[in-house]
């Protein structure tokens, strides 16, 4: 039985909940990278990363090196001694880094790999209407998410899930799969196998403009980008209404398949439903935040926002 070392690293809030299971199954972490504070609001006050806040509280060995090739911080992490490194939600290592443990430096990633290598596979996955996407634990290599996969779990895509529930669902399916291959490791028992050369689809990093919704699209098409993007960083369009421009994000959002001849981005309203027209029927919205507001149900805007009838969404 082996005796594991752990250094690991990450950021955001997935990341937690992995480092929260290794700490409450009694896994001996050494040592937590994760980036740097950054300046953040008005204020430009100094924030912490998720992954920081809970080492912090935990009373965890934290490195937030700006240069992982610097000599310091190499230096620094030899000197924790670890002999396993775990990655999660991190960025790219250099070889000096994750060739560095005795039992090498695994990485989770939220799908089915080699499908959706990248920035952001649980965006794309529902974006592109997937019906099932999973978690898999590989060995890190020379490039992006291309090392040998030690295991994958898979997780059916509900027909109406958004990217903040299936983000929940990955994040508790990948913690137990880290700590099934840790088990693998501690024992000595691991069998990897090459990734599958399969047409790619990759997970680009999100931008504003492959968030912009094209109303030219078909509804499924414009359906999923919308749940696939909600809440963070949300799709978003342009309300054109009374010689008026305003910005808007949508969130909650349904579908009305129908023949019709509006044309496609075209707003139509009652007293208490908001919907736009598409080449094959109406999304329908239900939540939505115009710029510079909060958050609000479609009733609500309704209640004091008025649409002309040439009103429409481009």
């Amino acid at each position: 039985m082996r005796d594991l070392r752990i250094v690991f690293m990450g950021t955001p809030d997935f990341a937690v909940t992995i480092l929260k299971h290794l700490v409450e199954n009694n896994y001996k972490v050494v040592g937590v990278i994760t980036a740097s504070d950054k300046p953040a609001g008005r204020g430009r006050k100094l924030n912490e990363s998720a992954v920081k806040k809970y080492a912090v509280a935990q009373n965890l060995t934290i490195l937030q090196p700006t240069n992982l090739k610097n000599q310091n911080f190499i230096d620094e992490l030899t000197d924790l001694k670890a002999n396993l490194q775990i990655v999660v939600a991190f960025r790219m290592l250099p070889k000096v880094v994750w060739n560095m443990p005795e039992f090498g430096t695994f990485n989770l990633h939220a799908s089915l790999l080699p499908e959706y290598r990248g920035a952001a596979p649980i965006n794309w996955a529902i974006i592109n209407g997937e019906t099932k996407t999973g978690v898999t634990t590989f060995f890190i290599d020379d490039k992006i998410d291309t090392g040998e996969i030690i295991l994958q779990k898979e997780i059916n895509i509900k027909e109406d899930e958004i990217v903040g529930e299936l983000h929940d669902r990955l994040m508790f399916a990948g913690a137990d799969l880290v700590l099934e291959t840790l088990q693998l490791i501690k024992v000595d028992n691991v069998v990897t196998n090459k990734q599958p050369k399969l047409e790619e689809k990759t997970a680009y990093k999100l931008f504003p403009d492959n968030c912009k919704i094209d109303w030219s699209e078909s509804l499924e098409n414009i359906y999923n980008k919308i749940r696939g993007l909600n809440p963070y960083p949300a799709a978003w369009t342009t309300i054109y209404n009374n010689d008026t421009e305003v910005t808007a994000k949508l969130y909650g959002v349904s579908k009305e398949f129908i023949n019709h001849s509006d044309k496609n981005g075209k707003i139509l309203t009652t007293k208490k439903t908001l919907k736009v027209a598409v080449q094959d029927g109406y999304l329908i919205i239900n939540e939505i935040k115009l710029s510079g507001k909060k958050k609000m149900e479609v009733q609500n805007l309704l209640n004091g926002y008025q649409f002309s009838f040439d009103s429409k969404m481009s």
